[in-house]
């Protein structure tokens, strides 16, 4: 059963583990194809920090959309959809995180071989389309 409210309270809770996986991320330093390939750990660390921060703005986007545009959203991706389509993000931002979504989904799913170099190009965009993603929310949070 979907709430009935926006709860602000878990949509922070829930930016706040983002921001926590965006500072891991940038602890990490630069990543590239050899590091992931020879260091399994930083592999291991980097797909499971992208995972969950598709999982957690996911998330967000689902309580949203439930609470405040009363339609749940199908699936990952057109989580994004919603938030766009409510001008919570905009159409480029909205578009980079759906790409992410696919990623997510190759990464938890391990429906081929992972190429590693989309993983690597996944970082400096992930860092950079997380953090504005949590700033817009929590920029529309204080209108709520």
């Amino acid at each position: 059963m979907s709430p009935r409210e926006l709860d602000a309270r878990v949509v922070h809770a829930r930016l706040g583990l983002m921001r926590d996986l965006l500072d891991d991320l940038d602890a990490v330093g630069p990543v590239n194809v050899d590091g992931l390939r020879h260091d399994r750990m930083l592999r291991h660390a980097v797909e499971r920090i992208l995972t969950q921060l598709v999982e957690l703005a996911v998330s967000v986007n689902g309580h949203v959309a439930a609470t405040v545009f009363g339609k749940a959203p199908a699936d990952y991706r057109s989580s994004f959809d919603v938030m766009e389509s409510g001008g919570i993000l905009s159409q480029e931002l909205a578009d980079r995180l759906r790409r992410s979504a696919g990623l997510r989904n190759l990464l938890a799913h391990e429906y081929a071989r992972i190429d590693l170099a989309l993983v690597a190009a996944a970082v400096p965009a992930a860092r950079d389309d997380y953090r504005q993603y949590v700033r817009l929310i929590v920029g529309w949070l204080k209108d709520k």
